[in-house]
C-alpha cells in the first residue's frame, strides 16, 4: 500500500505477520499470525490466513498488532488549551476553570477542542474515548460537542456535565432532555459509536444534592462517572452516600480515586465498580498517590485515562508507563520503610497493556465487543511499528515494549470498527487544518476575552519560595582539612 487514500471503506484488510497481543483472557501472544478484518468484526486470527479476494493487505512484520486503547476519562473540551497548565496544581485548575474563565468558552469552543482531542487520540492509537465533558453550559454546548465527536471516525462517550451549575439542576432542565431525545441514539443509551453517561461528583454534603441527578441517570437508564477520592474534594463522604442510597452500581466509573479509606474501596469493590487510574494527572496534580496498588489489593477493576492536555499528554502509552512507575515506586517505599527490600514486581507490563484496553471495555460495559483480538469482535485494532526507528528492534518482550518502549509516533496504522483511520503513520480521511483553524480561533477568542495580562498570569502562576536546608558538614576549612597529611 502506497496512498492512505487507496484503503477504500469496506474492503476486507488483513494485517499479516505481525506479534499479536490478544489480550484475551489468556493474554496470548501469537508471533507472526495474520489478523482478518471483514466489514466491522475481526473475521480470524492466525498464521497464513486465505482472505477474500480484494483484501486490502497491511504487512505487520516487525510490527505489534494490538487491540485499540481505550481512555475512560478525557477533558476533550480543553485540548484547545494544550499544555497552558502545565505549572498548575489541582487548585489553580479549579479557579481557572471553574471559578473564573471556563465560563467564557462558546460552543464553537468546545467544538474546537473536541474535534483537535478526538483527532488527537486516533492518532495515538485509541480508538475509544470517553469525553467527560463538564463545560456543556447549554443545550448549544452540547450540540458542538457531539457535532465534533460525529465529524471523527472513532468510537466516543459523552459523559455529559456542567461545572457551571448544579447536578440536579442541569439534569432536570427541559434543554438536557431535549439534547438527549435528540442527540442521543436509544433513548440515552447510545449506540456503537457514541455512548453517553452522566457527569458530575458528589461533594459528600450530608443532604445529598445529587440524588436527584442519580434518579435522572436511572431513569434513563445511563452510567454515572465521577471525580472520587479527589484530596479537599470529594472523598470518603460522597461515597457512604452513594452507597447509603442504593447508587453505586457495576456501572459507575469512578475517576481517580486517590484519596479513599478502605471502607471506601470495600463499598466500590463490593458493587463491581471501576476505578478510572489517570496517573500522570495524581502524581502531578495533587488529587493522591496513584492508587493502583491500593486498588489491586481490594480486587477494583482499573481502567487507564488522560484527563486533559492543559496539562499532560494525550495516548495512553504515557498513562501505562507513568502507572507502571508509580505503582512498582509505591512498592518499594512501602518495603523500605519495613527495611524489606522488593525482589520481584508485583504489577507486570501485560496487566497495564490489558488496563488500557480490555480495562477500559470492562468499565463501559463493552468486554463483549471492545478490548481484545479475537475473532467476532470489533475491529478495532493499532500496528506498532515504525522502520525509521532503532526503538522497534529487537522486539523481545511484547508487552513491556508497548508499556515501555513504544509512543505515539510508532503508532503505523489505526482500524476503527473495520475502518482505517491512520496508515503508514498519517491519518485516513481526518481533515487536521481544519481543527488546527478552529483551535486557532478559540484561542485567539480566549486571549482577548482574558487580556494579556491574565493570560499570562494563568500560564505562569507565583513560583513559592523555598530554602535550602542548614547543612551540619559546611565547613570554613574543608580545603585545608581534605589535604591534611599529604
Amino acid at each position: 500500500m502506497s496512498e492512505p487514500d487507496t484503503v477504500a471503506v469496506g474492503r476486507p484488510v488483513v494485517l499479516r505477520g505481525g506479534t499479536v497481543l490478544t489480550v484475551d483472557a489468556a493474554r496470548r501472544v501469537l508471533p507472526g499470525e495474520d489478523v482478518l478484518v471483514i466489514g466491522d468484526t475481526i473475521a480470524a486470527v492466525g498464521p497464513g490466513l486465505t482472505v477474500p479476494e480484494g483484501t486490502v493487505e497491511i504487512d505487520a512484520t516487525g510490527g505489534i498488532v494490538m487491540p485499540g486503547m481505550i481512555d475512560t476519562h478525557r477533558h476533550l473540551w480543553q485540548t484547545a488549551m494544550r499544555g497552558y497548565g502545565a505549572d498548575w496544581t489541582l487548585t489553580q485548575y479549579f479557579v481557572w476553570y471553574y471559578l473564573e474563565w471556563g465560563k467564557v468558552f462558546r460552543p464553537e469552543d468546545v467544538y474546537a477542542g473536541n474535534l483537535l482531542g478526538a483527532i488527537e487520540a486516533l492518532d495515538a492509537g485509541v480508538t475509544t474515548t470517553v469525553d467527560w465533558s463538564h463545560g456543556l453550559q447549554t443545550p448549544q454546548h452540547a450540540d458542538a460537542a457531539v457535532d465534533a465527536l460525529e465529524a471523527v471516525p472513532g468510537r466516543f462517550v459523552l459523559a455529559y456535565g456542567n461545572i457551571q451549575d448544579a447536578p440536579a439542576s442541569w439534569t432536570a432542565s427541559p434543554g438536557f432532555r431535549d439534547f438527549v431525545s435528540r442527540r442521543i441514539p436509544g433513548g440515552g443509551r447510545g449506540d456503537e459509536m457514541l455512548g453517553f453517561q452522566l457527569a458530575f461528583d458528589v461533594t459528600g454534603d450530608p443532604a445529598f444534592p445529587e440524588e436527584p441527578a442519580f434518579e435522572v441517570a436511572r431513569e434513563l437508564g445511563v452510567p454515572v462517572t465521577t471525580h472520587a477520592g479527589v484530596w479537599g474534594a470529594t472523598g470518603d463522604d460522597g461515597i457512604r452516600l452513594m452507597h447509603e442510597h442504593g447508587f453505586m452500581t457495576p456501572e459507575t466509573v469512578y475517576v481517580h480515586g486517590a484519596s479513599l479509606s478502605a471502607d471506601s474501596y470495600h463499598r466500590i469493590a463490593a458493587t463491581g465498580g471501576t476505578v478510572s487510574v489517570s496517573t500522570e494527572s495524581e502524581q502531578s496534580a495533587g488529587q493522591g498517590y496513584p492508587p493502583t496498588w491500593a486498588l489491586r489489593a481490594h480486587g477494583i477493576p482499573v481502567s487507564l485515562s488522560m484527563d486533559t492536555s492543559v496539562w499532560w499528554s494525550g495516548d495512553l502509552f504515557s498513562a501505562m508507563r507513568a502507572t507502571l512507575g508509580a505503582d512498582r515506586s509505591r512498592e518499594h517505599l512501602e518495603a523500605h520503610a519495613k527495611g524489606e527490600t522488593v525482589t520481584h514486581a508485583a504489577l507486570r507490563a501485560e496487566q497495564v497493556v490489558e488496563w488500557a484496553t480490555r480495562g477500559g471495555a470492562r468499565a463501559l460495559g463493552r468486554e463483549a465487543q471492545l478490548g481484545s483480538i479475537e475473532q467476532g469482535k470489533k475491529a478495532d485494532i493499532v500496528l506498532i511499528k515504525n522502520e525509521h526507528s532503532p526503538v522497534m528492534t529487537p522486539l523481545l518482550h511484547p508487552h513491556g515494549h508497548v508499556a515501555f518502549q513504544a509512543q505515539r509516533g510508532d503508532v503505523h496504522t489505526v482500524l476503527v470498527g473495520g475502518r482505517v483511520v491512520k496508515h503508514e503513520h498519517r491519518l485516513v480521511g481526518i481533515d487536521l487544518d481544519a481543527a488546527r483553524r478552529a483551535v486557532g480561533r478559540t484561542v485567539e477568542h480566549l486571549r482577548a476575552t482574558l487580556g494579556e495580562e491574565a493570560w499570562e498570569k494563568g500560564m505562569n502562576p507565583d513560583v513559592p519560595q523555598t530554602s535550602i536546608l542548614d547543612n551540619p558538614y559546611t565547613y570554613t576549612d574543608y580545603h585545608s582539612a581534605s589535604t591534611r597529611g599529604h
